[in-house]
């Protein structure tokens, strides 16, 4: 460990901070000097003093050569307010929840800590769980951000270890671990341990198969015994475990009295192996062991792709339950504060919900004022003021003051769980095109085994009745459909990956298809075709200030503040190089009206207009001269006026609105181009949405529509014959996402929105839209060619080796160099050139 041995000293600070954590040394408190690596550093207590020497010794010294530094713990305050919310963990509702129990008094909880930054952190917080007394396992995962305990339950409670993380700097909470989740793992890792036994056994086995395929005559016979025996051995593993959910569907399916795809997969890799073990006892005959596996390897990696894909959307339900907060806080009747578990809650019973926080629940304000941001729900991009007697929703977000609700309803019966359940009802009602697949190989597969069973009945009768088995097999091996099984899901695959490279995330293996059919495209507005925040679009000075002043001021009181008002303001204030914001003192909010505070020593108002010309109401000024800065009025309908005024005036008028994506003009283009019809669908107010058409040039928009509006909308377009792809991001696009026969949800946007849709863009890039649309076009190009394909082969091969003509080791062959040939093809999809696949016009930026 570098550095001579530390000391405590009241001695001046070396440093005026903590040299680990970065806490503010004061002079009064006795400071911990330590030399690390040749340099005297200051601590503020022993712990932290520790860990930076560890650290630099463990070699990672290197953390503290920037501004950053390990998170701070956490102050005396802020831990009394975390307590109660870590004990609420400790309850048998969410300790159900999260923790699982493992037997013999042990438990093992997943925790999710903030600031995980590297192997440093995680190696911190190993340590230090690992000293708790009953823990046994503490595994912290950088990548994922995750932390597995293991520890017995007498002596230790989640609590207990919430806290401990929070002692070194790491605010944590429980993550549940879905039990989907679990199930999804699970059958990923039996199907991929399955794909590699028989890729293994495969390149084995064609290592014994080559020699036999080029030199068979020039091999000693007792050799060549031996090379198929040992070919035997291989297969064994590939037949009875990699290809046993093979042989489990086609018994399932002959159980319902269907042919799946299955069947002739099953009946083919049975007669092939039985037929090849039993040439291997005679010691006589041909053997098609490499067909085999080859065959199941081809076919597992193509099932394995769609598990991928299949995997990567999740339940509404599921969602819902992440969305909304475990815990709250509920008065009693004497006044006091309890943090519960929500699921504990009744109706009649009252929560607080603070600024910051998420509604847990439906009710009434009961007491306070405050502005809800509804978005989720409504659509509605600006907060909506909320006081006494009014409804709130779950799921909404506090933006300004402290509520206190009365619960309605909870659970499942709130308006957020009505929209899963719409979600989940047009969930159902998608259309389901394997259905039309199924149909499809039920046939080709009744033709196919009724053609192999003709040729082994002819052959034997009167042909050959010695060579009838293997060419029965080799009809069969030669026309088992595994270039027609991946002609679809391998081209799928390749433009997936294609697309993912873009930011176009496939969570259903159907989207491709549906996209490249698609007639009609329903967009969101908030947070879609605009980025879903406010912006200053427009100040305008009285004179008595610069218009910059004012906006430096405007800047100044909303520092502090969430609001997306508070924000907008920021944020143009950081855009205008040059500008100093002056300084604040005592400042006051007025829920629903604005914010009060004294700037440098005068006193100012920003917010609403009545609410800002009352400083110099008050001191006997007349401001109706000042409306003549209103005369341009808004810059579009539906912007956000916001005031600024002082004891002599109003001296500034702000509008504040919703702000396009960058790449909007160019998405609406390319439909166009693309032959795509565009309609604008949000529940944003109806002036706003019909301004927003008009800047965009579209023709077709509807404003104030509810969820369930928007999904009628879509069926309406679909009962004409549209094929719908609807686009958005809010928990009140979820519905229409389902109901369209093809979605795509912004990543930006509600994670249960995400949940119900067929892909998710996950920048704001969303003239990558158009370009998924013009791949899937493309990529329907090419599963129709290796369709194509794979039917002209069995038309030319099957007939082939029924007539004899063609061996079973040559059937082998050419159903291998068929199915690379489709997967070769289908791989062309991945080779896109980096640019946009649609071209970017500009007529309507200057709009």
């Amino acid at each position: 460990m570098a550095g001579a041995s530390p000391s405590r000293s009241n001695s001046t600070h070396v440093d005026g901070h903590c040299f680990h954590c970065g806490q503010l040394l004061t002079p009064a408190e006795p400071a911990f000097i330590a030399d690390v690596e040749g340099s005297a550093r200051s601590f503020c207590c022993g712990g932290c003093q520790a860990l930076a020497q560890t650290l630099h010794a463990a070699g990672f010294g290197h953390l503290y050569g920037d501004t950053s530094r390990f998170s701070r713990p956490l102050d005396a305050t802020a831990r009394r307010e975390a307590e109660p919310v870590w004990a609420a963990y400790d309850t048998p509702e969410l300790r159900q929840q999260f923790v699982r129990p493992l037997g013999d008094g042990k438990a093992e909880v997943t925790l999710a800590p903030e600031g995980i930054r590297c192997a440093a952190c995680a190696w911190l917080i190993e340590q230090r769980l690992g000293q708790l007394p009953g823990v046994e396992l503490a595994v912290a995962n950088v990548a994922t951000r995750r932390v597995v305990v293991r520890w017995r339950e007498s002596q230790q409670s989640v609590s207990a270890l919430l806290g401990a993380l929070a002692d070194i700097g790491y605010m944590a909470w429980p993550f549940e671990v879905s039990r989907s989740d679990r199930q999804d793992r699970r059958e990923r890792r039996g199907l991929l341990m399955r794909m590699a036994v028989a890729m293994l056994g495969m390149m084995q086995v064609m290592m014994y198969a080559w020699p036999i395929y080029t030199h068979e005559a020039t091999i000693d016979p007792g050799q060549l015994q031996l090379m198929r025996w040992a070919s035997f051995a291989l297969t064994l593993p590939v037949v009875f475990y990699s290809a046993s959910p093979i042989f489990a569907g086609a018994w399932r399916s002959l159980r319902q009295r269907a042919m799946g795809m299955d069947v002739p997969v099953a009946i083919g890799v049975a007669a092939g192996f039985l037929a090849s073990a039993v040439a291997t006892v005679r010691g006589v005959g041909e053997v098609y062991f490499d067909s085999v596996t080859m065959f199941v390897a081809f076919l597992l990696l193509a099932r394995y792709l769609e598990l991928r894909v299949r995997q990567a959307s999740r339940s509404g339900a599921e969602m819902l339950a992440r969305q909304l907060p475990a815990t709250c806080e509920r008065l009693t009747e004497g006044g006091t504060v309890e943090r519960v578990p929500v699921a504990r809650l009744g109706a009649g019973d009252r929560i607080r919900v603070k600024a910051g926080e998420i509604v847990p629940v439906d009710g009434v304000v009961l007491a306070g004022i405050s502005e809800l941001d509804e978005s989720m729900l409504t659509g509605e991009a600006r907060p909506v003021r909320r006081s006494i007697g009014d409804a709130v929703l779950a799921g909404c977000f506090n933006t300004a003051s402290p509520l206190e609700v009365r619960v309605g309803r909870i659970g499942a019966n709130t308006r957020l769980a009505e929209i899963v359940a719409v979600l989940d009802r047009a969930l159902v009602e998608k259309p389901r095109l394997a259905l039309l697949a199924d149909r499809v190989a039920g046939w080709f597969v009744g033709a196919l085994l009724a053609m192999a069973a003709v040729t082994g009945v002819v052959w034997a009768g009167w042909i050959d009745p010695s060579r009838a088995l293997l060419v029965t097999v080799a009809v069969l091996v030669v026309s088992c459909p595994c270039a027609l099984s991946l002609a679809t899901p391998a081209a799928l695959a390749a433009a997936g990956a294609s697309l993912s490279r873009r930011g176009v995330l496939l969570t259903r293996s159907h989207a491709i298809e549906t996209l490249a059919r698609v007639t009609d495209i329903v967009l969101d507005k908030t947070g879609t075709l605009t980025e879903g925040r406010f912006a200053v679009v427009l100040t305008e000075a009285t004179g008595r200030l610069e218009a910059d002043a004012c906006l430096a001021i405007a800047a100044a009181m909303e520092q502090g503040g969430e609001h997306p008002i508070a924000r907008a303001f920021r944020d143009a204030c950081a855009s205008s190089s040059g500008l100093v914001q002056p300084s604040v003192d005592d400042l006051h909010n007025a829920p629903g009206q604005g914010v009060e505070a004294f700037i440098d020593g005068r006193r100012m108002r920003l917010g609403r207009r009545d609410f800002a010309a009352a400083l110099a109401l008050e001191a006997g000024v007349w401001v109706g001269d000042d409306a003549v800065i209103g005369a341009s009025g808004n810059p579009h309908r539906g912007a956000t006026e916001v005031w600024l005024g002082a004891s002599e005036g109003l001296l500034a008028r702000f509008c504040l609105s919703d702000v396009a994506r960058a790449q909007t003009p160019a998405l609406l283009d390319a439909l166009d181009l693309l032959g795509v019809r565009t309609h604008l669908i949000s529940g944003d107010n109806v002036e706003a949405v019909r301004w927003w058409a008009d800047y965009f040039g579209m023709e077709t928009a509807q404003g104030a529509v509810t969820p369930e509006g928007k999904r009628a909308y879509v069926a309406a377009l679909q009962r004409d014959g549209a094929v719908v792809l609807a686009v958005g991001d809010g928990i009140n696009d979820a519905p229409v996402l389902a109901q369209a026969q093809v979605s795509i949800a912004i990543g930006s946007g509600a994670p249960l929105a995400q949940a119900g849709a067929d892909a998710v863009l996950t920048h704001g890039g969303v003239a990558e839209i158009a370009s998924a649309i013009a791949a899937a076009r493309r990529t329907r190009r090419v599963v129709r060619q290796n369709l194509g394909w794979a039917f002209l082969y069995n038309i030319v091969a099957i007939p082939l080796a029924a007539t004899g003509l063609v061996t079973a080791w040559m059937a082998g062959i050419g159903m291998s160099a068929s199915s690379l040939l489709v997967v070769a093809n289908a791989w062309r999809l991945l080779h896109v050139p980096n640019k946009t696949l649609v071209p970017h016009p500009t007529s309507r930026e200057e709009r």
